[in-house]
């Protein structure tokens, strides 16, 4: 059994500070990237409705749009991570699966499924499941044995 000195115990504390400060700056970089994100989404849309014909949204349009939109809430979802990290003190599986589907889902619906390999596409669509299948793992089965 080793005992821990007091000396340990307040370089873990130091640490600790220092990641949570870390955090922080994080956090800050985060909002910022978000304000940028929110513009450039603005932005996307504005070029896109300017170019000729105009207000018109081809299909390739909608998929830019919905990439740069998709980014945005995934930069949210990441603040989100880093907040609760904050106030918990722990890593919410939770949230860093539903931010994992979520940057998934946009690779999905940003592909041009032209340009691929079969296999690309193939892998895609493995990570897409394996995430699902734990993404259900963790919410819902819980729920199914506290209900029986």
């Amino acid at each position: 059994m080793k005992i821990i000195d007091k000396s340990d115990d307040a370089f873990l504390k130091l640490l600790k500070k220092i990641i949570h400060f870390c955090l922080k700056v994080l956090g800050l970089l985060m909002i910022l990237v978000i304000i940028f994100g929110v513009i450039d989404v603005g932005w996307t849309l504005y070029q896109r409705l300017i170019s000729p014909p105009g207000f018109i949204l081809t299909i390739g349009d909608m998929l830019a749009t919905f990439g740069a939109f998709m980014v945005v809430l995934i930069a949210i979802e990441i603040f989100q991570n880093i907040i609760m990290y904050l106030r918990d003190d722990v890593i919410h599986v939770k949230i860093v699966l539903a931010t994992a589907l979520m940057a998934i889902a946009r690779k999905v619906i940003i592909l041009d499924y032209d340009e691929l390999a079969p296999l690309y596409i193939f892998a895609t669509g493995a990570v897409l499941v394996a995430t699902g299948i734990t993404y259900y793992l963790v919410f819902k089965l819980p729920e199914k044995i506290h209900e029986e």
